[in-house]
Formats: structure tokens, C-alpha cells, sequence
């Protein structure tokens, strides 16, 4: 793994990738400047090695985390992982009947000289996908640089659709109509153009897709059941809203009763990947795996805040719901050395084993990648780069391509990744 500079720089790049959905590449700083969330020039490169490498540690990591997903339900730990009680029953009876379940995706530590180490698993509302499976492809496709890219987003997500979809039409008999909703609290773009992405490689698959905002679904109080505006009942919708804020909405009793009832609508994801969305998932992983040699050096070692061991003085503190590094603290020597303000925390923290991310220097100043690695229906499926300047990956991140063995040179011999509805 290494960090080129001074890669192809496209005319008119800025235009070319909000035409393929990157409509929110403008991030706003503080100081109210705007900046270019892609990189353009810079990429990332692998050898076909590494890929292979990083692809079977990551289906080790997808097996990990089934593993504690019954370890949780064996043993009830559901007050330790701090999942409220009304959501409990729906985890349970989804863990057990498995309904359409489409993807995820791992942040990982990785400097390429040993294996990957979790930082979190974001399993229910991963973002970052136009930019991974579209921008990024295309950006490769354009400038040659490589001869491939760690990317099957876009035929594995087309793919999962089919055979999650197929699987719910014959067990209920109906011919589901898809409806893939977001929330117009966020007004970036970035959560409306992963719906629409997303809407295109349900089509793909065959099936109708429907775009919905969240504040517009319709709760009959006659029947319990849930309706678009159009009086259309929502058979499987896909919901860019994460688990933890839809239970405790004022509908929210409502759609765990309706989903657990024949003919409800199933959500995608479904409830069990509160499982591993909270990041009390870490110290269940280290708690299972951190004695064994080989699966441990895939985890740091994580701990319940109120279980941190004595002599740790130098941690990461992690809240349990957090995103985007929201509340997250690095603590050196029993001192808060860096934290991020946000809206997390009374649920709860985990702490978690300082280890900085690498650091890839250049003339403008530090770089400092975070992979995240994509799971497609339980398969790894490609990979999207985060670099921050910090050691916290936020939402001041900058998002930088990859390669394959860029200096063999040839053709790219992959299909095309497709692009946003």
C-alpha cells in the first residue's frame, strides 16, 4: 500500500463527478470556507496481493461478527450492549429468520505491513457509496492509472438485491414493490443520492423502486400498517435512517409491531444490525476473540468504560450510537488530547486501544487513511478510502481513489461500476 501524489488530474473534474451523483463534494469548514471532499490527483495503490489478502480478512472479520451476534443472543447482553428493551424481540426474530439484509461496511486500520485492525463496523447506514462504487470507478476508468480497482459494489449490491428479493416474493407470494427512503433533515445531498443510487441497482435487479422521504410515510391508525403518500403499502423499504433513532420515534412501537406480524413491511436493514452497529460490538469481539493469536491481530483491544483496565492511561473513547466522529476523545497519559463535540454519549462509551493511524506525509501536510471496507449481502464486495488530517476521520474527511498494481500499467478489465438513477 502506498500514497501517490501526483496522479491524472482531469479537465472539468469538479463537474464530472456531480454529474455521477456527487452532489455534496463541497464540504463547508468552520471558518465558512468550502472545500473539495474528493481528492483529485492523489490515489492509493495495491498490489492484486494485498487485495486478496485484505478480501479474506475481511470475510474472517463478517464471521467474527456473526459469531458475537449469537454470543449476544445466547447470553442476553443486551442491557451490557445498552439496546433498549422495546427493540429486542424484532433483534431477536430477524437474527432467526433472516430477511433481506443488503450491506455494510468496516473502517479499518491498515498500513499494509500486517493485517487490517477493526475500528468499527458501520453495518446499518453506511454512506459513502456513490463515491466508492461510481466516482471512484470512473475516475479510474478515465485516467488508466492501474490495472483494476477493489470494486464489485455495484454487480454484488445488483446481485443481493435479486436474490434477497426473490427469496421474500416466494415465501410471501407477492411481487415486492421497493421503497428506498431518507431523511430531509440532512441537506447535503449525500443521503438522497445514496437513494438514488441505490434505486438504480434495485431496478437492475428487476424490481420497481420507489424514492420516500422518511417524514413522509403514512401510519394508518385503522390497520397498524404503513403507506406512502400515494396510499401504496410499503411492502420492503430500504431506510437511510438508522435503527436507534426510528425506535425511539413516535411511531416507532408501531413499526416493530408491524414488522413482526404477517404482511408487515419489512426494513432493510433489518433490526439485528443494532447488533453490530453500536460499538459496544467491539468489546464483545476482543471479549471472544482476544486470547486466540490469529483472530485477535484483526481487532484492538476494546473495553466496556466501566471495565478499562487500571493501567490504561492512553485510549480512545468511543460513544456507544456515535457517527462521524462525533464525541469520540483520544486520551494520552490520563489527558483528553483531542475531542470531537456532538450529540452522543449519554448511552454510554466504549474505550478502545490507541492505535494512530498511519500517516502517508506529503508537501501539504499529513495524510492519514482510514479503509473502509465494503460487505455485500455478507460478502466482501470493494473499498472506499477516508484520509483525514487528523487522527479522527470526521465529516472533514477527504475521500481518495484507489488502484491496483498501478505500475504495471494496462487497461482496467473489469465491467463498469454503473451510476446513480
Amino acid at each position: 500500500m502506498r500514497r501517490l501524489q501526483s496522479g491524472v488530474v482531469r479537465p472539468g473534474w469538479e463537474a464530472e463527478i456531480e454529474a455521477q451523483g456527487l452532489v455534496y463534494n463541497r464540504t463547508g469548514l468552520p471558518g465558512g470556507e468550502a472545500r473539495s471532499y474528493w481528492r483529485e490527483g492523489p490515489f492509493y495503490d495495491f498490489t492484486m496481493a494485498e487485495v486478496e489478502r485484505l478480501e479474506g480478512w475481511i470475510a474472517q472479520l463478517f464471521s467474527m461478527c456473526e459469531a458475537a451476534g449469537d454470543h449476544v443472543l445466547e447470553r442476553d447482553l443486551f442491557d451490557r450492549m445498552g439496546i433498549p428493551p422495546i427493540a429486542r424481540p424484532e433483534i431477536r426474530r430477524t437474527w432467526e429468520v433472516e430477511p433481506p439484509s443488503v450491506y455494510a461496511r468496516f473502517d479499518l486500520h491498515y498500513d499494509g505491513t500486517g493485517p487490517p485492525r477493526l475500528l468499527e463496523f458501520n453495518a446499518d447506514t453506511p454512506t459513502g457509496l456513490v463515491e466508492s462504487a461510481v466516482t471512484q470507478w470512473n475516475w479510474h476508468l478515465f485516467t488508466g492509472q492501474g490495472t483494476d480497482q477493489w470494486n464489485a459494489l455495484h454487480e454484488k449490491l445488483v446481485t443481493a438485491w435479486q436474490r434477497n428479493l426473490v427469496r421474500w416474493e416466494r415465501r410471501t407470494g407477492v411481487r415486492p414493490r421497493v421503497h428506498l427512503a431518507w431523511t430531509s433533515e440532512e441537506r447535503s445531498g449525500e443521503d438522497r443520492m445514496t437513494v438514488a443510487y441505490l434505486m438504480d441497482t434495485v431496478v437492475q435487479a428487476g424490481y420497481e423502486a420507489v424514492e420516500l422521504i422518511v417524514e413522509d410515510i403514512v401510519l394508518d391508525d385503522g390497520d397498524g400498517r404503513f403507506y406512502d403518500p400515494q396510499g401504496c403499502h410499503l411492502d420492503v423499504v430500504f431506510k437511510l435512517y438508522p435503527w436507534e433513532w426510528l425506535i425511539e420515534d413516535e411511531f416507532g412501537p408501531a413499526v416493530l409491531a408491524d414488522a413482526a406480524r404477517p404482511g408487515g413491511t419489512t426494513w432493510v436493514e433489518p433490526a439485528y444490525k443494532m447488533l453490530w452497529s453500536t460499538k459496544a460490538l467491539l468489546p464483545v469481539l476482543w471479549q471472544m476473540f482476544g486470547s486466540d493469536p490469529v483472530l485477535s491481530q484483526l481487532l484492538l483491544p476494546a473495553y466496556f468504560a466501566d471495565e478499562m483496565p487500571s493501567a490504561w492511561r492512553t485510549y480512545v473513547r468511543k460513544p456507544l450510537w456515535g457517527r462521524e466522529g462525533a464525541n469520540v476523545s483520544i486520551v494520552r497519559d490520563g489527558t483528553v488530547d483531542v475531542e470531537l463535540p456532538g450529540r452522543y454519549g449519554t448511552e454510554g462509551f466504549v474505550v478502545q486501544e490507541f492505535a494512530p493511524l498511519p500517516d502517508f506525509p506529503g508537501a501539504d501536510g499529513p495524510h492519514h487513511p482510514v479503509l473502509g471496507a465494503w460487505v455485500v449481502d455478507g460478502e466482501p464486495a470493494g473499498l472506499g478510502i477516508r484520509e483525514s488530517e487528523g487522527l479522527i476521520t470526521d465529516n472533514l474527511s477527504f475521500f481518495v481513489p484507489h488502484t491496483i498494481d498501478c505500475t504495471a500499467g494496462g487497461p482496467p478489465h473489469r465491467a463498469a461500476g454503473g451510476g446513480p438513477a
